[in-house]
């Protein structure tokens, strides 16, 4: 529950996205859940609790656009050996270290259900808000398919955290049939592969996953529920025609190139790419079980992922923060920072994890910003995040105070009165 009474934030300073650069001078008054005024000049409230920052950075809760709550092994054949208790205690371990690094917000791209958002929901867990896929849908020896060659499929999920997470389906009307049970189980968003996969067994990663009939069942059954389609693609041939057929974000992305970000800038289609993954995979996914053949495929993609933030941002994409990391790599999501800095400005890796990703889940002006009307979704730092962005890493260590929903879920800051 939020505060009871208002809360003034003051002798801070603001980095709010939508502007350039940190501006001194702000206080941010807070009302229930929402932030009731960003100003910069004095607020008076009255019964308000009055916090002094001690001159930190205040600035918008992050939010990660590619997450998997449930994902808790690396090598994700081993989700076969995991009960559905097991991955849901996982999974309430790996989404409260969300937070714990300032994640207020995260996109669940696939294994993630209503309970899991529920249970965060009603404060049952900590977490952030999670916006969910339920299960990643694909083709019969496609991404979503993880079964060993000798195995003619699951017998049900019950038991079983990989069955759990993924559904295979072949043809247009299983498409449609598996969309709108999504919906049915109060997913946000539609999760389908249309190419190869680093972590899947079978597919080479320039195959074409699902027919155009296919991908534009699953459109056109999710728009009609009010939500949309993202999908896993890292080829040109697999962006473009994802795209084309109506899917509204693609995730990875890594082998585009010029033609097919001119086609999703036409269409107003966002990235969400998410390079640490690839790169923690290299450096100790061996050490969890991953096998030499995946590995090669993300020798591949991981080459081609700084490439595609450039080829992006010269065709006008936006592109939204995402880490995407298996079982215990989790602990690298806010490498994320570093590795984008690496090839942008740190405003831009920025707003990636706010104002972009906020667009993304559809929450424009209510999450990623700390403007007036906004959910007070924020977190207090240690450090300026434009001159170092290392601040915003090493699990939360230089965040003095997060907050969700006007509530605290960390605070090292006293209050002045």
């Amino acid at each position: 529950m939020s505060s009871s009474h208002p809360i003034v934030l003051r002798n801070l300073k603001l980095l709010e996205p939508t502007f350039d650069e940190v501006r001194e001078g702000y206080e941010i008054l807070i009302e229930g859940d929402r932030i009731r005024e960003l100003s910069d000049t004095p607020i008076t409230a009255a019964l308000a609790q009055v916090i002094d920052c001690g001159g930190r950075v205040v600035m918008p809760g992050l939010i990660d656009c590619h997450v998997h709550c449930m994902h808790s092994e690396v090598y994700m054949r081993r989700m076969e050996d995991v009960p559905l208790t097991m991955a849901a205690a996982r999974g309430a371990r790996r989404i409260r270290e969300m937070i714990d690094r300032g994640f207020t917000t995260a996109r669940d791209t696939g294994g993630t259900d209503w309970g899991m958002k529920a249970a965060v929901d009603q404060g049952l867990i900590p977490g952030p808000r999670l916006f969910i896929a339920g299960r990643s849908i694909g083709p019969t020896g496609g991404h979503s398919d993880g079964r060993s060659r000798t195995n003619s499929g699951y017998a049900c999920p019950c038991c079983n955290g990989q069955a759990f997470l993924r559904l295979v389906v072949d043809g247009a009307d299983e498409v449609r049939k598996a969309v709108r049970e999504q919906m049915r189980q109060g997913c946000d968003h539609v999760k389908i592969m249309v190419s190869g996969g680093v972590a899947s067994p079978h597919d080479p990663l320039d195959s074409d996953q699902f027919s155009d009939d296919e991908i534009s069942a699953a459109v056109e059954e999710a728009e009609a529920f009010g939500r949309y389609v993202c999908a896993h693609a890292y080829t040109p041939r697999a962006i473009t025609r994802a795209v084309t057929l109506g899917v509204r974000t693609i995730e990875h992305g890594n082998l585009i190139d010029a033609a097919a970000a001119a086609v999703m800038a036409e269409h107003g289609a966002y990235l969400v790419a998410n390079l640490v993954a690839y790169v923690a995979m290299k450096e100790r996914a061996a050490e969890y079980g991953m096998p030499p053949a995946m590995l090669e495929k993300n020798d591949m993609v991981l080459e081609g992922g700084y490439r595609s933030l450039e080829i992006c941002r010269e065709a006008g994409v936006k592109v939204a923060y995402g880490s995407d990391l298996l079982g215990p790599l989790a602990t690298d999501q806010s490498r994320e920072f570093s590795i984008r800095r690496e090839v942008q400005p740190a405003m831009d890796v920025i707003r990636s994890a706010t104002t972009i990703a906020a667009e993304v889940i559809r929450r424009p002006g209510q999450l990623g910003t700390l403007k007036a009307g906004a959910w007070a979704d924020l977190i207090v730092v240690d450090g300026d995040p434009l001159d170092d962005i290392s601040v915003l890493e090493n699990q939360g260590a230089r965040m003095a105070a997060i907050m969700k929903g006007g509530v605290f879920h960390k605070n090292r800051i006293g209050a002045a009165a």
